[in-house]
């Protein structure tokens, strides 16, 4: 797929901006704070419905403005598709073809991007959260309605903590009818999601694996584990099972739960574990290794959706090419050259391939104003 052309009204600090693109290499050039990675934001959001960078959509309307709106024409296989999203104080409407979407999973997916910035680069060793929040937004790329059963489970998880916050409160209510409705709904949507989730992670892995033995030369071997909260996974595991171990475990840890008032188990508790020849890299492994996982997540992460959905996504690189070696930089470069279109934001060309920049546009942003680019 390729992104034609952005347009730009009253997004971060852009007030009107229109820019065609160059379907192979798009390179943002400028000085710091200048706007650059609002627009690798703004192709991110077009795509996603939802910013990388803050979960305030708010902040992405510029200051003084009632609303913001992104409009881009994306080029697939199937035909040109015009995307727009409209972003207000009221919330965001979003339409495919000009005709509005009624929910964000009838919209999301239509335009595959994968974003590498360096605070990817802390995928390995940063929160649970940060790897929560990967699993869930590539997921929700190539499985849409993903995003709808987790938005129904983080509902139905927001109501029951809520009410066993109340009967932590209150002992008088330890039997209160409302925690077992609550905790079947919770399972129902928990065992959904954790299903979807250990599929994803053994795609990932087959991406992956070679990936990384590549870079590193051969010399490591990376293992993806998925750490439930409540159930341990297996291969083939079948959706009925994985609900019968949620149950379980959902039983054994109610007083507990009613103790302090939270909910103690489920798919917001889980997370990721990378092994390097056998050892938890996020603990035991050099900085190296962690980078050289991360980055091969990201690479996978390119073929899988391609093997998913058929085309390759758009590629987004946020200030990192200056943060990789020149070895590993070289293998990102090798993987997206001729085949994926990719947008990259940098200060200068100094630590860049210069055979990637001989077919390259390049935009120079200042104080929101983008010049036209340089042949």
């Amino acid at each position: 797929m390729i992104l034609e052309s952005i347009k730009l009204s009253h997004f971060r600090n852009y007030e009107s901006a229109t820019i065609t693109f160059n379907p192979s290499v798009n390179v943002f050039l400028g000085e710091n704070a200048q706007g650059k990675t609002n627009l690798l934001e703004a192709i991110y959001v077009l795509a996603m419905a939802n910013s990388h960078r803050t979960s305030n959509d708010k902040e992405l309307i510029k200051w003084d403005e009632d609303y913001g709106k992104i409009e881009g024409r994306l080029k697939k296989s199937s035909g040109t598709v015009p995307l727009e999203l409209i972003l207000s104080k009221k919330g965001k409407k979003v339409k495919v073809n000009h005709l509005e979407q009624r929910k964000l999973s009838q919209y999301v997916g239509v335009c595959n991007v994968v974003m590498f910035a360096p605070e990817d680069l802390n995928l390995v060793k940063g929160s649970p959260s940060g790897r929560r929040r990967f699993i869930n937004m590539e997921i929700g790329q190539i499985q849409p309605v993903y995003i709808h059963d987790l938005s129904q489970y983080q509902k139905v998880l927001h109501q029951r903590n809520a009410l066993l916050k109340d009967m932590s409160r209150n002992r008088n209510k330890a039997s209160d009818p409302m925690l077992a409705i609550m905790t079947e709904q919770l399972i129902d949507l928990a065992a959904e999601l954790t299903f979807r989730r250990f599929h994803f992670i053994t795609l990932l892995r087959k991406w992956a694996i070679p990936v990384h033995a590549s870079i590193s030369r051969g010399l490591e071997d990376l293992e993806i584990i998925y750490k439930s909260s409540a159930v341990d996974v297996l291969e083939d595991m079948e959706l009925s099972k994985i609900k019968e171990g949620y149950e379980e475990a959902f039983g054994r840890v109610r007083e507990r739960e009613i103790d302090r008032g939270m909910t103690l188990l489920g798919p917001h508790r889980d997370d990721l574990q990378f092994l390097v020849n056998g050892r938890d890299v996020q603990t035991f492994g050099s900085q190296g290794q962690q980078r050289t996982t991360a980055l091969s997540l990201k690479l996978a992460e390119i073929e899988l959706i391609k093997n998913e959905v058929g085309e390759y996504p758009l590629l987004l690189l946020d200030d990192v090419l200056s943060e990789l070696d020149d070895f590993r930089q070289t293998h990102l470069l090798k993987t997206f050259k001729e085949k994926v279109q990719t947008f990259v934001t940098t200060t200068n060309t100094d630590g860049i391939d210069h055979n990637m920049l001989k077919h390259a546009a390049s935009f120079f942003v200042a104080s929101g104003k983008i010049s036209e680019p340089k042949e």
